[in-house]
């Protein structure tokens, strides 16, 4: 099971990860996995200001459907185009190309919150 060392991560399996007043956000390795092929991710929350904990799309795989919530508050900045077309990016790269949306984050003292490495590794153990 990869888990990236310089990602924050929920008890949710979302990862976070933080470039100036932005933080991209997707799936962990380990969810993929639970949840199996993913064949559609829908996010309609584009442009809109969330809370944290609020739920700003849903990813539906062969066995189940799943929301995905927001790691932290912000305006759901960028979606991630690819995933229309090509929602298996998120079993090939979940911490890469099958990133979910861009976050401008509102708080940044919420990043306090998010899990180390370390810590999601004994939530998953």
């Amino acid at each position: 099971m990869n888990i990236p060392e310089n990602l924050k991560y929920t008890k949710d399996h979302e990862w976070v990860k933080i470039d100036g007043d932005t933080a991209t956000v997707g799936v962990t390795d380990f969810a993929q996995e639970q949840l199996g092929d993913v064949v559609f991710v829908e996010v309609e929350t584009e442009g809109e200001s969330l809370q944290k904990r609020d739920v700003f799309g849903t990813i539906e795989a062969v066995k189940t459907v799943s929301d995905m919530y927001m790691p932290i508050s912000g305006e759901v900045a960028e979606v991630n185009p690819k995933l229309e077309d090509a929602p298996e990016t998120v079993n090939e790269d979940p911490y890469g190309e099958g990133w979910m949306i861009k976050i401008k984050v509102d708080n940044k003292d919420e990043l306090n919150d998010l899990l180390s490495a370390d810590d999601y590794k004994n939530e998953v153990e």
